[in-house]
């Protein structure tokens, strides 16, 4: 089979198998699984322990910093070729160190905004679906 051939057979499988699936709590048509759910005490719950991890990360992974550093600068100085390469695993530990932080922060961070999103949104259909009822009472 040529490549052209392939490709024309491999666009008219993938053509029969596209579709929109829309997930819906009941309802016609719909799943009663759903794929998508917030729920803010689980979303709280990840925050918080990134928040604790992140919190222990900087005073446990300090910890041997300011010794590292200073068994590297007496080794470069005492003519130790080792002193250099402690160096580095100084620097290497505190970049990734910091990398880790910086990932625990954001997932903290992005999650408590989401959990405060979720909620605004909830607040605004839950007031959009009230005033539609007394739209309705109105006309």
């Amino acid at each position: 089979m040529s490549f052209d051939e392939e490709w024309a057979s491999a666009r008219a499988s993938a053509a029969e198998t596209v579709g929109t699936r829309l997930n819906q709590v009941g309802g016609a048509g719909g799943s009663s699984n759903v794929d998508l759910a917030v729920n803010q005490d689980k979303l709280g719950w990840i925050g918080h322990a990134a928040y604790e991890l992140h919190s222990r990360l900087r005073s446990d992974g300090n910890h041997a910093r300011a010794s590292t550093s200073e068994a590297a600068t007496m080794m470069t100085v005492n003519g130790f070729q080792t002193g250099a390469a402690m160096r580095t695993v100084h620097d290497t530990w505190n970049s990734q160190l910091n990398t880790l932080l910086d990932a625990c922060a954001h997932i903290s961070n992005h999650l408590d905004y989401s959990a405060s999103s979720q909620a605004k949104v909830d607040q605004d259909i839950a007031a959009s679906l009230s005033v539609s009822k007394i739209n309705e009472y109105l006309q």
